[in-house]
């Protein structure tokens, strides 16, 4: 009753491999996306916009460029904060060293600078694997920050260790600064999301997602077959961080608009996108955005609960905000390692047998 494909046949294989191949998910995605571009920003606020949708546009960028790295290649990384750093600082020397250039030419710029660094960084996982090599990438993490902190360069000698993003425009409107109009920033982030997460859906789903698969369930199977490791997982490592370097770009320019890397990009950054893909669902691009709107919405939703509705004091509500976090963390993982997109793939699945028991 709510959620058919009875009827529905395909004439071709381009039909049937397409990415959403039932009529009733094309067009619910097509009026998702819709909203997302031509409602939301004659709607939205400032408070909704810094405090619940950039968030979430940019952590969900960071989630997909993790979990293509950690859920489709198999790669363990704890260096994600340190990679966003790497996007956000790059993003502030293009945007002072070259001021009349696009901004969507600085943070794709920014995201490829980010792809080679993790290139660099991903070299050690041609050797190692598993709890090796997530040390690895957290060394990477400690020595990037330590990079940015101790180089003046990268913060053009400012006296307090801060990178400020100027005001830059796109098509004549304000996309920084202190003076951006919220559904500028809003949109800007919009399109950077939507164009992610259709590459990434389209890359996980051809030759070279099948690759990742294959380095993720056996490595040794893989290279037998055919699966040459070392592309496989550079590429993978390139990738993930080209995503993530366009996160921390974005999350520097149009969302703080200053930045103090130890501060923001530290490791508690690596985690908490961490915690979104184990939430959300590995090796799902959909898991991504879930994982991104559930760490996004739960402080906000338990600040209007317990602050503003119960009046219990903000450190009892931020430290409960961590004990959820962590059980759930701990429930999915025993419970459903496939987080809330398998939870999702379970309700559709019953929606389409409803309401005959399954």
């Amino acid at each position: 009753m709510f959620y058919r494909e009875a009827g529905e046949f395909s004439t071709t294989y381009k039909d049937d491999s397409q990415t959403f191949p039932i009529k009733f998910d094309r067009w619910r995605y097509y009026f998702v996306l819709f909203v997302a571009v031509f409602v939301i920003p004659f709607m939205v606020n400032d408070y909704w916009v810094n405090s619940i949708f950039l968030p979430f546009l940019i952590y969900a960028i960071a989630a997909i460029g993790l979990n293509i790295l950690v859920g489709y290649c198999g790669q363990v990384s704890l260096g994600t904060g340190g990679f966003m750093a790497v996007g956000a600082y790059a993003c502030y020397k293009l945007m002072t060293s070259f001021p009349d250039v696009s901004m969507f030419v600085h943070v794709i710029i920014a995201g490829a600078i980010t792809a080679v660094v993790g290139v660099l960084f991903g070299l050690p996982s041609l050797r190692i694997k598993g709890f090796y090599l997530a040390v690895a990438t957290l060394a990477a993490q400690f020595f990037l920050v330590w990079l940015f902190n101790r180089v003046p360069w990268f913060y053009n000698y400012s006296a307090s260790g801060q990178i400020n993003a100027p005001e830059r425009d796109t098509f004549g409107v304000l996309i920084t600064g202190p003076n951006t109009e919220a559904w500028a920033a809003y949109l800007f982030c919009v399109v950077f999301t939507i164009v992610s997460a259709v590459i990434a859906r389209n890359l996980t789903r051809g030759s070279v997602g099948r690759k990742w698969m294959a380095i993720r369930d056996m490595d040794i199977a893989a290279e037998i077959i055919g699966v040459n490791p070392l592309t496989a997982k550079l590429s993978a490592f390139a990738i993930s961080s080209f995503f993530v370097g366009v996160s921390g770009a974005l999350f520097f320019s149009v969302y703080l608009g200053a930045v103090e890397v130890g501060e923001v990009f530290g490791i508690n950054k690596s985690f908490l996108v961490l915690f979104m893909i184990i939430i959300g669902g590995l090796g799902s691009i959909f898991g991504s955005f879930a994982g991104a709107a559930f760490l996004v919405l739960l402080p906000v939703a338990l600040k209007v609960v317990g602050v503003d509705w119960l009046g219990w004091p903000t450190d009892i509500v931020a430290h409960l905000q961590l004990v959820i976090v962590g059980a759930l963390i701990i429930v999915f993982l025993i419970a459903e390692p496939h987080g809330i997109a398998q939870l999702w793939r379970v309700a559709k699945e019953k929606l389409r047998l409803w309401p005959f028991p399954h």
